[in-house]
């Protein structure tokens, strides 16, 4: 049998062929090391050391403006009336028994008001003659409007679709809604307000808020819609300073408006009364953030031939029930005897009897 040797490569051809190979790796490994500024990125423009001290100026006049900024604090107001949350809800007459929160906690802010806060208003400091805000106020709402000048600006503003309108819901006529009839004001002779819920029972100190608090006249009311204008000679630039509230303050802790046994009743007799008010058919129901204009009239109707009456507030809810029952209290005059289940009950009280019998 044939035999087949192994075949192997003769050595000069084996260094022809790898001698290129090793240079190679030779070159690398012997190589020297390559330069940092190779493994820059590309376009690294280095910084200048003056462009740092333009941007330290820099920051240093914004720091500068914050602080002018910052010095205008405290507020300083030339308003002449006590700031309030609400001006038309809010009695002063009735002094609160306690607090939900600290007063020393301003709902302006901290160091943003130069008056004091007492947990129910900022008492104005200085003390202003009332004649010359009264010629100050005439003097910015000028001549008098004519007939034709009145019928052009309702026409204007009166519709359900005007962009200057503001809402007036159950805070009544609040402090920051002043400066948003003002903003209004800067830009249109009159403001449409549109009113709803608990202030509409008396519509008559909502628009003496209104005028007394922004200085403006009233110039149209239908129903719960009243037009607010501002004054021939009114200087926007010129408006008065109205610091912002921040927050809504809490509610302060006041007398109960339900006593267990009402004035000049035993407590057999309330007890009647009550089981009396809730047997009977109720005067009107009324609904939430409703119209109520007619309210008082149809109590005083009622009470002229009932000596109890109810009112049905089914979903109103029970803070806006005793709102309503505070208001009729003064209102109408009667005696709130009762909250049950968004149920009044009221009682006309001794006084009505009289004065039913004197008529």
């Amino acid at each position: 049998m044939l035999k087949f040797s192994s075949w192997r490569r003769p050595p000069h051809e084996t260094l022809t062929l790898t001698s290129p190979i090793l240079s190679i790796f030779r070159l690398l490994t012997q190589s020297p090391p390559l330069p940092d500024h190779i493994h820059d990125p590309p376009f690294s423009l280095t910084s200048n050391p003056k462009d740092n001290v333009k941007k330290k100026k820099k920051k240093k006049k914004k720091e500068n403006g914050e602080s002018k900024k910052g010095q205008t604090f405290p507020f300083k107001s030339d308003l002449p009336f006590d700031f309030r949350y609400s001006y038309s809800e809010a009695n002063p007459s009735v002094h609160p028994i306690g607090f939900r929160e600290p007063p020393r906690f301003s709902p302006f802010g901290p160091a943003r008001l130069d008056r004091k806060w007492t947990g129910t208003a900022a008492p104005a400091e200085e003390v202003v003659d009332p004649a010359v805000v009264s010629e100050q106020r005439k003097a910015v709402l000028g001549e008098p409007l004519s007939e034709d000048e009145i019928a052009e600006l309702v026409e204007r503003y009166r519709h359900s679709d005007c962009s200057r309108q503001i809402n007036l819901g159950k805070g009544g006529v609040t402090h920051n809604m002043l400066d948003d009839i003002h903003n209004h004001w800067k830009r249109a002779e009159a403001v449409r307000i549109k009113c709803l819920g608990v202030p509409t029972l008396d519509m008559e100190n909502v628009c003496f808020h209104l005028e007394d608090k922004c200085g403006g006249k009233i110039i149209y009311r239908n129903i719960n819609i009243i037009l607010l204008y501002r004054g021939r000679n009114y200087d926007p630039k010129n408006r008065p300073v109205v610091p912002l509230m921040l927050w809504k303050p809490y509610a302060p802790i006041y007398p109960k408006l339900v006593k267990p046994v009402a004035d000049g009743l035993t407590f057999e007799e309330t007890k009647e009364m009550r089981n009396r008010g809730l047997n009977s058919p109720p005067v009107m129901k009324l609904t939430k953030n409703g119209v109520y204009v007619n309210v008082v009239e149809r109590v005083r109707e009622a009470f002229r031939s009932e000596e109890v009456v109810r009112l049905d507030c089914t979903h109103v809810g029970s803070s806006d029930c005793k709102r309503i029952g505070v208001k009729l209290r003064d209102l109408v005059p009667c005696v709130p005897i009762l909250f049950k289940d968004e149920q009044i009950i009221l009682w006309k009280g001794k006084n009505g009897e009289e004065h039913d019998s004197q008529h």
